[in-house]
């Protein structure tokens, strides 16, 4: 059976995309206090040049960062004010007792690996 995605769609799909991993993550979480640098970026998150390159790439890819030439650097910035808005929004969230004990950070996301109660059914995390 053949899924029909609409564009709508596909379109969340990718800028959520940018939401979905714990690098991408703390590098948007540094960027809302302003425009950094790569290596700045570097110091905040701790991660490693190569590795801020390739997930800002994909960030700018899914639209939430922007990037401006200044001299021989490019400052990072989120591409709109909403996009802090909506990290923002995943914390009042997730801090709702709850809704966030719902919620284990080691804890897969398959479709249908976890039952109503958390607990997922295979491994039992």
């Amino acid at each position: 059976m053949v899924i029909q995605i609409s564009h709508p769609t596909a379109v969340k799909a990718k800028l959520f995309r940018g939401f979905s991993d714990m690098s991408r993550l703390s590098l948007l979480e540094a960027l809302r206090a302003g425009p950094l640098t790569v290596t700045a970026l570097v110091e905040r998150t701790g991660l490693t040049q190569s590795n801020v390159s390739n997930h800002l790439a994909c960030l700018r890819d899914c639209g939430l960062v922007i990037a401006s030439a200044h001299g021989r650097y490019a400052l990072y910035q989120l591409s709109d004010e909403r996009v802090a808005t909506l990290l923002s929004l995943a914390e009042e969230l997730l801090a709702e007792k709850r809704f966030a004990t719902r919620f284990h950070p080691e804890r897969r996301c398959a479709s249908g690996s976890l039952d109503r109660t958390g607990d997922d059914p295979v491994d039992g995390h």
